[in-house]
């Protein structure tokens, strides 16, 4: 499993707030922009919670684990490749999720700030895009906890050099 890079990622998050916001420049010439959910900021929150949350039981575990401590309980590579792949595909929407918002928000804060339910969208908007940072960085947490030790094979010749051929 590669990686989540944070340059697909912030790429990601610029094309969905450039299109978010000529959509949003759009649509409101033809009519009402439609708002921003309340509910937007608290459930991506939910779910940098429940990464964060996961990383920090999985970490704890492994670390059990690795000080051979009487009863730890070891982590299913299963579960951890789960894990890993939920936080994966998790920064990913968060990122298409952030800058679809950020360009609504942008276009709502340089248009029409002086219209108090305009702000409120405003203000909802800034709060899922921060939600949405705060599930990719418990995603890069998750993924770092759950990273595989590197092999210190430099020839070229042990067991991971024969798993790269």
């Amino acid at each position: 499993m590669k990686q989540l890079r944070i340059g697909v990622l912030v790429g990601l998050f610029a094309v969905a707030g450039v299109v978010s916001w000529a959509g949003a420049r759009l649509w409101d010439t033809v009519g009402s922009l439609p708002s921003v959910p309340v509910a937007a900021p608290i459930v991506l929150a939910l779910i940098a919670v429940v990464l964060a949350a996961t990383a920090l039981s999985l970490r704890s575990r492994l670390r059990a684990q690795r000080e051979r401590q009487p009863g730890a309980k070891g982590v299913d590579p299963m579960v951890a490749a789960r894990a890993v792949l939920f936080g994966q595909a998790s920064a990913l929407v968060a990122a298409l999720v952030a800058g679809m918002y950020g360009g609504a928000g942008v276009f709502l804060a340089m248009e029409q700030l002086d219209v108090p339910a305009r702000r409120d969208q405003a203000i909802y908007a800034g709060a899922s895009v921060l939600a949405a940072a705060g599930v990719v960085a418990a995603a890069f947490f998750l993924e770092r906890v759950l990273k595989l030790p590197e092999d210190d094979d430099n020839d070229g010749n042990g067991p991971s050099a024969a798993a790269r051929a």
